[in-house]
């Protein structure tokens, strides 16, 4: 099957296959001697399109909860693998969102020293954005993706058919993370997203240009940059903020949509700091709110979220490793000292920009 697009990798090239029916690559991975990894909630929506092709001893259902993306999540799915008699020369096949394929490619890249993966991803957040890169990670007890490597699938099959049974937050999760590398590029897509973005939410179909030109966007930075050592930190635009909204909130905010928001607080963080006009701020928070989620960020315990925040693997001694903007496609690393006037913005923003609060956008004042 020819590919849509190639991802060069160190290891292996590998191709993104944008495929109408499903059913026809599942056939041809089974036949292959695949051990299909598959997102329980998955399986029960879609049981009988894998169990048309799948033997009921080649798969092993997980749920895709952060508590499973651990260390020990990885020994039972090996000793699984053992036990089911996978060899060297199978392969694995992620089927699910980030979660399934974290835990799988991380496993795959440590059984035998090395197994064959491939994903099926079935979120937007998947499909736009996770699906390559070729980065696994691993949480080790309350610290988010400290552990991983970079190990490459050798394919990736989307099938939109799958987001027509997400839910809406699904949805808005993966639109943040597109917004994400719009803004990164600068892209002229973002006003297409965004003048869409009611039409997108109801008809899931018209996402795939979004997904694709998000990938394209990715991939020129990560066959330049794979190892995440320059060009491609600058992905980490809101992550850093977005990952501990997620620890703080117990995950009761979804990582695209605490992403939406981490933009945005790096964003009121450069404009506290004399780096982004708050004229910017307040264009860019009109559009980047439409995207929150409906969570009240002032119930948020600073201390939590703080504590969350000194955990982040960016970090440098006592001071927040993030990605801040100047504008629109101008981003770069800040090490930020954890200080008062830190917490004190944090706390402000909390307040003031919370969904539900007058959308009449506040001035950044760095008081």
């Amino acid at each position: 099957m020819k590919a849509d697009l190639t991802i060069r990798s160190h290891l292996r090239d590998y191709g993104v296959h944008f495929v109408g029916e499903l059913a026809v690559p599942l056939r041809e991975l089974a036949d292959g001697h695949a051990f299909f990894v598959i997102d329980a909630l998955v399986w029960r929506t879609y049981a009988p399109v894998f169990q048309a092709v799948v033997g009921e001893d080649r798969l092993l259902t997980i749920e895709a909860v952060e508590t499973n993306k651990t260390l020990d999540k990885c020994r039972e799915i090996i000793e699984t693998l053992v036990d089911r008699r996978v060899r060297r020369g199978d392969r694995l096949v992620a089927v699910g969102g980030g979660i399934i394929q974290d835990v799988t490619a991380f496993t795959a890249s440590i059984t035998y020293r090395g197994i064959e993966w491939s994903f099926v991803p079935t979120t937007l957040l998947a499909q736009a954005d996770s699906c390559i890169g070729s980065k696994t990670s691993i949480n080790l007890g309350d610290r988010k993706n400290l552990v991983g490597n970079f190990y490459p699938p050798s394919d990736v099959y989307i099938d939109t058919g799958f987001l027509e049974s997400l839910s809406v937050d699904d949805i808005k999760s993966g639109i943040g993370e597109i917004l994400h590398y719009y803004i990164y590029a600068n892209d002229d897509a973002l006003d297409d997203l965004l003048g869409d973005y009611a039409t997108l939410i109801r008809d899931r179909g018209l996402l795939s240009t979004h997904i694709r030109r998000s990938l394209e966007i990715k991939r020129s930075v990560i066959e330049a940059d794979e190892f995440d050592r320059g060009e491609r930190n600058k992905f980490n635009y809101g992550h850093t903020f977005g990952h501990a909204l997620e620890s703080a909130t117990g995950y009761a905010v979804k990582h695209g949509q605490a992403v939406t928001v981490g933009m945005d607080l790096a964003n009121y963080m450069s404009t506290t700091m004399g780096l982004m006009s708050d004229e910017r701020f307040q264009d860019l928070h009109r559009r980047l709110s439409v995207n929150f989620p409906e969570y009240d960020l002032a119930t948020i315990d600073l201390e939590a979220y703080c504590e969350a925040l000194s955990k982040d693997k960016k970090n440098m001694g006592d001071n927040v490793g993030c990605i801040l903007a100047q504008d629109v496609g101008i981003l770069f690393k800040r090490q930020l000292p954890m200080d008062e006037t830190f917490r004190e913005t944090v706390r402000r923003y909390f307040l003031e920009f919370s969904p539900g609060k007058d959308r009449d956008v506040r001035r950044a004042d760095p008081r």
